[in-house]
């Protein structure tokens, strides 16, 4: 990961105000062994959602892992109804555009489930509900397959990690980003094109283009888990897929994700692409929830 020589990336991302949200910096950033990787919490310390549910506190904490090329400010349509029932915990994940900063290489499946452990470890949590989109769900899954002791529960949204990510997608994502710069008057049309909700939402827009003007990803697309390692997890694990994904084909990983993990659950969200908690954020904050509570003791 290298910075451009323009500015602070990390004050322009931070300037944004509204992706953020009900979620907020946690003190200092934390030391780790790979990385310093600044969490972002929503629900203790703010008022609001606590209020309504004291009970929420006590509960089996939430923790996101954004995509490739984000950060933690992509989750602002999803905090608010996640922490109304339980802490919610927003990592930047070393190598991407956020607070993070990344010391040593760890996109090897080992140095990445280290470095999570780790900083589960550093926040002092031992028993989590990890949530992961695209390539935060490769992180998840590979958490679930490696280290899965402190979680919970897994959900992934529409996740690497399954296939390998073909040219169909890199042609996607280089054509949302090149349509962030068409006429405002277009944006609409083209965000229903492309299956691209950020054309229409001038936060995560701002955030995506920012983002790529001030940091150049220098990490490979990771290799998806074999099936003899997706036969090992057996943490409670809960697939959401978009119908119209170009990562990966969702009715495919519908039936063979439940056939290689006993108990797993994997439902398709139609009217969507790769974003299905972005495109429909009550409908699959709801399910999340749902999944959570039926799997937690608490």
């Amino acid at each position: 990961m290298q910075p451009a020589a323009r500015g602070d990336p990390d004050e322009r991302l931070g300037d944004l105000g509204a992706p953020f949200g009900m979620v907020h910096t946690l003190g200092h950033r934390l030391v780790l062994r790979s990385s310093f990787t600044a969490p972002r919490r929503a629900g203790p310390g703010r008022a609001g959602p606590f209020d309504e549910d004291p009970a929420a506190r006590s509960r089996t904490p939430v923790v996101l892992v954004h995509g490739a090329g984000s950060c933690s400010a992509m989750w602002y349509p999803n905090t608010p109804a996640l922490s109304a029932e339980r802490p919610v915990y927003a990592l930047d994940t070393p190598g991407d555009p956020g607070r993070s900063v990344q010391r040593e290489p760890i996109h090897q499946p080992e140095r990445a489930a280290q470095w999570l452990d780790e900083t589960l470890d550093g926040l002092g949590l031992d028993r989590v509900h990890l949530v992961g989109t695209s390539y935060g769900g490769w992180l998840a899954l590979n958490q679930a397959h490696r280290a899965p002791e402190r979680l919970a529960s897994v959900t992934l949204l529409d996740p690497g990690g399954l296939e390998k990510v073909g040219l169909r997608f890199f042609v996607w994502i280089f054509a949302g980003f090149f349509a962030t710069f068409a006429p405002k008057a277009l944006r609409p049309r083209l965000a229903a094109w492309l299956d691209q909700p950020v054309l229409v939402m001038p936060e995560l827009r701002t955030m995506i283009r920012t983002g790529v003007r001030a940091y150049r990803i220098r990490r490979p697309a990771p290799l998806p888990l074999s099936e003899a390692e997706l036969t090992t997890i057996r943490t409670p694990l809960y697939l959401v897929l978009g119908k119209r994904s170009l990562l990966l084909h969702p009715e495919r990983q519908r039936e063979r994700v439940p056939r290689l993990i006993p108990g797993a659950r994997a439902e398709i969200v139609t009217g969507t692409g790769h974003g299905p908690q972005i495109d429909h954020a009550e409908d699959v904050n709801r399910r999340m929830l749902a999944f959570m509570a039926s799997v937690s003791t608490d």
